[in-house]
Order: C-alpha cells, then structure tokens, then sequence
C-alpha cells in the first residue's frame, strides 16, 4: 500500500512539475470618445492606405472608407474641422456631417478614427483664406494665399478620438 501512495504521490509531482508552453494573449482594449454617429474601431485602414486610394480619385469621385491617423489642426473657433495627417507633407480636410457635431479644440496630436466619405476638392482662395482665419493663421499668412489648392477632403459622420 505505501508503494501505491509513493507512486500516486510521485506521478502527481512529475506531473505538476512539468513544464508547458502556455500562450497568453494580451488584449488591450483602446478607448474612444465618439463624436458624431456611433462608429466602431473594427475595420479602419492606416493614413497610407487612405493616401493611396486619394491619388486614384478625380474630382467627383467620392468613396466610403474609415481610417485611422493623427488629427494635425483643429478649428479654434468653434472645433468644425481638422486636418489628418496622411503622409509627412499631406493631410485630409475634415468636415463634419450637416454641421452636427464639433472637434474639442485641443485635440490636435491626438489619435482618431474617422468614418465617411473621402474626396478630391478644389479649394477656392476665398474658402483657403477663410480656413486659414479659423486656424488663428497671421495675417500675412492669410495674404500668401492666391491660387485655389487641390485637396484630399473628408466628409465625416462619426469620429472617436483615443483617450
């Protein structure tokens, strides 16, 4: 009988004792405020991703897509618009959807998703001036402006910026 035991209590110790590869995974669950219509993180593409669909659109083509970047620029005034970054020199206008919601002001350097329809816009030099004012821009920065500029524009209806 004290065979037995010694045996049980043996193969129980060997057992509890062996080593096992156990894989954990690590979820980290990112947090949003959400501005705008509901939107979910799940599918958003990178600001390259985005870049390169940009520069196969003509003026008038307009594409559904979420993505992801950093807002660059906010309005000062009243938080109506913001640029994303794209690539180093090339940002997205952000509009929002009938003017039915408004960025914070300070939230430029932050991560966001942002869901709706990408565009290729002319700009006129009276809208680019008007801009620039709401940017808090100088005066003679504000001057400098003489040509309309092609843009990559963003019509949003539903943005979450990472806490």
């Amino acid at each position: 009988m004290k065979k037995i035991v010694f045996a049980v209590i043996a193969m129980v110790s060997l057992v509890s004792c062996k080593n096992e590869n156990l894989k954990s995974e690590i979820v980290v669950e990112e947090k949003f405020t959400v501005f705008g219509d509901s939107i979910s993180s799940d599918g958003a593409i990178s600001k390259e991703e985005l870049l390169a669909k940009f520069e196969t659109l003509k003026e008038g083509d307009t594409i559904e897509v979420k993505f992801r970047s950093e807002i660059k620029e906010v309005c000062q005034k009243k938080g109506c618009w913001m640029n994303m970054s794209l690539a180093e020199d090339k940002n997205t206008f952000v509009r929002f959807k009938d003017y039915g919601f408004f960025m914070p002001l300070n939230a430029a350097g932050s991560e966001a998703i942002v869901n709706g329809k990408a565009f290729v816009s002319v700009e006129t030099v009276e809208e680019l001036k008007h801009y620039a004012k709401d940017a808090g821009k100088s005066q003679a920065a504000i001057d400098s402006i003489t040509e309309p500029k092609i843009s990559y524009s963003f019509l949003s209806n539903g943005v979450l910026i990472k806490e």
